[in-house]
């Protein structure tokens, strides 16, 4: 395996023992590259969570009805658990790489492979559903949205042009990140106070619409919410790029999710009050509707449109650095293709570039294929990829709390347990309620990734070999 910096996988799993891994000598350093302090890892959390999600899924809910809101507090509560779990696991273990890192230190390399891949699968599979999601709002400004070559052309460029940020270093990055957070407020904050003065809750709807049991309506559309609180890992998967990660890891996960809950709460109930429901079904551009019908006229939601569209470029700006981070972590431990692990000014290059073509393909066959509900498909299969890296690391905290090495806090172990139990369980519910297809399809993606794991354990073993013979 590659030499990581850090104590072998077999010593002893305190944070105490543990060292920080050396200055990376693929480009960690330099002008170009710049660490995260604590305000610009809150923005990456919150940026990548508040993206295309919050601004399309109001829609993509509506058939479901209000239960849907429902599913929105449920789902509050699990990701908010989540963020504890990741904070915890941050601060045992502050290397770039998280639910990687953390499942393949607690259960070796085939756990932290399937981490990778599925992380590494939800990235750019997310990245392609964002794009869509822009596209949507792109239309309410330049419209695209008529013919899907015109519409994929859109989608494409609005995936390169982050692409390009990347490759310019982790500096421009970050700027771009905080920039867009900021910017992405300003019309969530409009519809999420603003709306309340305007609503009307003969607006709503029915309570459930979907025609099942009010618990599988609550299931089948927190399936579809998961996508907003996607991001939640954010600041761990980068922690080795955060100043001060054992503490600021934690502290940004949880303050980063714990904000942008509050902004989907308040905006999509806004929203759901403002936009009759009959409309609010077959809207692209729900919070630019929303703006129009609380001021009459196109000025407001043609304005709504612009901030959406900055802040989904400014999301996926954020989820192709992330994209690339965990196969970047992966491959210095030789479980994906070395090239991953090559870096020019702070960025995994081969990471953004292979994941931004992946993108591409699927963006376009979606388009091109004429499937509909494009947005929808992708949405539940990044569910279902998201859950695996989600279990394997809140299992691995589940792991260090049973096995208990070091001295016990009880009081601590108690909430810690009780925690990690709850995350466990949310995680295990988005699974089950991503849908027998969503599974499906997520099923082969993991099934292709066990054999290039196969082929890269027979790579390394047989190095290791030759070079034991040597």
């Amino acid at each position: 395996m590659h030499n990581t910096g850090t104590v072998p996988q077999s010593a002893p799993a305190s944070s105490e023992t543990r060292a920080v891994p050396v200055e990376d000598p693929h480009g960690d350093t330099g002008r170009h590259a710049r660490r995260f302090g604590l305000p610009i890892a809150t923005a990456l959390v919150m940026g990548n969570i508040i993206g295309g999600g919050i601004f399309l899924l109001p829609a993509s809910i509506a058939p479901y009805g209000t239960v849907s809101l429902v599913a929105f507090g449920v789902l509050t509560v699990g990701a908010i658990a989540l963020a504890l779990v990741f904070g915890r696991l941050a601060a045992r273990d502050p290397r770039t790489g998280g639910p990687y890192v953390y499942a393949r230190e607690a259960f070796g390399d085939f756990a932290g492979f399937l981490a990778a891949w599925a992380y590494w699968i939800t990235t750019w599979v997310s990245n392609a559903a964002l794009a869509v999601a822009a596209v949507g709002y792109l239309d309410v400004l330049v419209p695209v949205g008529g013919h899907p070559w015109t519409a994929c052309l859109a989608a494409l460029a609005l995936q390169w042009l982050p692409a390009l940020a990347n490759f310019a270093g982790t500096r421009y990055v970050g700027a771009v990140q905080l920039v867009s957070t900021v910017l992405k407020f300003v019309p969530l904050l409009l519809v999420a106070v603003g709306g309340l003065f305007f609503f009307d809750p003969s607006r709503l709807g029915p309570f459930n619409a979907s025609g099942h049991g009010a618990v599988g309506a609550v299931s089948a559309s927190a399936a579809l919410l998961l996508f907003s609180y996607l991001g939640v890992e954010s600041a761990a998967v980068s922690a080795g790029e955060v100043r001060n990660a054992r503490r600021n890891v934690g502290r940004a996960t949880v303050i980063g999710t714990a904000g942008a809950a509050l902004v989907y709460l308040l905006g999509t109930l806004s929203v759901f009050g403002t936009v009759a429901h009959d409309r609010l079904v077959t809207s692209t551009a729900p919070f630019s509707d929303a703006v129009n019908a609380m001021f009459g006229g196109s000025w407001g939601g043609t304005a709504v449109a612009l901030a959406a569209l900055v802040s989904m470029t400014g999301c996926l700006n954020g989820w192709t650095l992330l994209s690339a981070q965990t196969p970047y972590a992966a491959a210095k431990d030789g479980l994906f293709p070395a090239a991953f692990a090559r870096r020019r000014r702070g960025v995994p290059t081969v990471g953004v570039a292979v994941t931004v073509v992946l993108s591409s393909l699927l963006t376009a066959y979606n388009y091109l294929s004429g499937s509909g509900k494009v947005f929808e498909v992708l949405v539940l299969v990044t569910t279902f990829t998201a859950t695996v890296p989600y279990l394997l690391a809140t299992a691995a905290q589940l792991f260090h709390l049973v096995s208990g090495r070091g001295p016990v806090d009880r009081a601590r172990l108690v909430r810690d347990s009780v925690i990690t139990a709850v995350a466990a369980a949310f995680s295990i519910w988005l699974m089950a309620g991503a849908g027998y297809a969503a599974v499906y399809q997520g099923v082969l993606f993991l099934f292709v990734g066990i054999i290039v794991y196969a082929v890269l354990a027979a790579r390394r073993q047989r190095r290791e070999t030759a070079t034991g013979r040597a």
